[in-house]
């Protein structure tokens, strides 16, 4: 398989442009995995937050079920 040939990009150190696509491409492994572990991170929180709203929601329905229980006890006594 053919390498691609990559352009660098006047003033930035770290950006190629690919020959063949046009893509500019950034060479620097250090952002790319900072990068990613922001993204990774967002997602944690996202899914943490999704979670406890599946938590409230689930204890709204339990207390709803156990006022309807109390009320329902007030009236039979």
């Amino acid at each position: 398989m053919a390498e691609k040939e990559h352009i660098k990009v006047e003033g930035h150190d770290n950006l190629v442009r690919d020959a063949s696509s046009k893509a500019i491409i950034n060479t620097n492994i250090n952002a790319y995995e900072t990068a990613k572990r922001r993204a990774e991170e967002a997602q944690r929180q996202r899914d943490e937050i999704r979670d406890t709203n599946r938590e409230i929601n689930n204890l709204k329905c339990e207390m709803h079920e156990i006022k309807s229980l109390l009320k329902q006890l007030v009236r039979e006594n």
